[in-house]
């Protein structure tokens, strides 16, 4: 005699309403992208009017804005790592409550597995020149302006987080996920996605973490409520 066992059952393995773990890392990796965002906004020296365009000015300022550029570097990465635990443990969410082929599952995870990636380049060369520009001799000043617009622009690329927005959003009613939950994913996710095709594509920054937040927030409730 042979057992049929559904998805998610098999002995070891944890339930969809149990483990969830990778929510609260999604709620981590937001909060922690909210930080990121913030930080980087309070290391614009690249945008600020009374030095724009003088390259060893903003050598100086960048100089004086070391402790936001280090906040901005751990909170990128951190939001990065956790990103990548979300994304698997939403995936295998999705895939449990949908049918079999469902391409749900993969845009979901790929989605937010591109802002990870654009959240590790975007802090990739904190390490190069934090450091140099408090040795102005060290560092070339035009190469440290353009440190300057990387932060303040590769980090804030989530636009793909729509993708996982939308997916989810196309996934709750027939995946049981909470309506309101379904609605966020269509209404910031379709924004996000709107933005990204835009030359302000940057701005997506502004709403991927919240989205991000907001949603995890919600799944983890809707599971304690079960």
């Amino acid at each position: 005699m042979t057992t049929t066992l559904e998805p998610g059952t098999a002995p070891g393995t944890t339930s969809a309403s149990t483990g969830g773990r990778w929510i609260a890392a999604g709620l981590a990796a937001g909060l922690a992208g909210v930080v990121s965002v913030a930080a980087s906004m309070g290391t614009g020296a690249v945008y600020e009017p009374d030095i724009a365009g003088d390259a060893p000015a903003i050598v100086d300022r960048l100089a004086e804005m070391v402790a936001p550029i280090l906040v901005f570097h751990v909170a990128t990465m951190v939001s990065a790592l956790l990103l990548v635990v979300f994304a698997a443990g939403l995936h295998g969410d999705l895939a449990r409550r949908l049918p079999a082929g469902s391409v749900l599952p993969a845009v979901a995870a790929f989605g937010l597995l591109l802002v990870a990636v654009t959240q590790l380049l975007g802090s990739g060369l904190t390490t190069e020149f934090v450091f140099g520009v408090q040795d102005p001799e060290q560092v070339v000043p035009e190469a440290a302006v353009f440190f300057g617009h990387w932060i303040g622009t590769v980090p804030w690329l989530w636009g793909t987080a729509g993708l996982a927005a939308v997916a989810l959003g196309m996934a709750s009613r027939p995946g049981g996920y909470p309506r309101w939950i379904g609605v966020l994913g269509y209404v910031l996710g379709g924004l996000m996605l709107l933005i990204a095709v835009s030359p302000l594509q940057y701005m997506a920054g502004m709403v991927g973490p919240v989205w991000l937040t907001v949603t995890a927030v919600g799944l983890l409730v809707s599971r304690r409520r079960r």
